[in-house]
């Protein structure tokens, strides 16, 4: 699976941006989905993630519950985090990744290129 994630930019804080992570191949709806950020100077952390089928069964980081929502569109090979309420400590390049289901990093096997968020006061 190839992931490509778009989306990213400037925004004031408040605001929002939906960011998009693309996949190539057939498996797509075999994978559980994922997003991470990682801040400058900081480790990778975890942000959302979505099961394979989707729907209620999602897991969201505490830094960004109630303000973010994650997606997944399986017709579409697309999953989405719509990220409202943006504070400049949202400001990090977020990942997409696929995988199994869960919090870990190691829990997925294949990840995107990062799209870059810059949240300013």
């Amino acid at each position: 699976v190839q992931l490509q994630a778009s989306g990213g930019g400037l925004v004031q804080a408040g605001g929002s941006l939906r960011l998009s992570c693309a996949a190539s191949g057939r498996t797509f709806s075999s994978y559980a989905l994922g997003w991470f950020r990682q801040a400058p100077g900081k480790e990778r952390e975890f942000v959302a993630a979505v099961s394979r089928s989707g729907g209620s069964i999602y897991s969201i980081a505490d830094s960004v519950k109630g303000r973010f929502t994650i997606s997944r569109e399986n017709a579409m090979n697309t999953v989405y985090l719509q990220m409202n309420s943006l504070k400049p400590e949202d400001t990090a390049v977020y990942y997409c990744a696929a995988g199994r289901y869960g919090t870990g990093l190691r829990q997925y096997d294949f990840w995107g290129q990062g799209t870059l968020v810059t949240v300013s006061s």
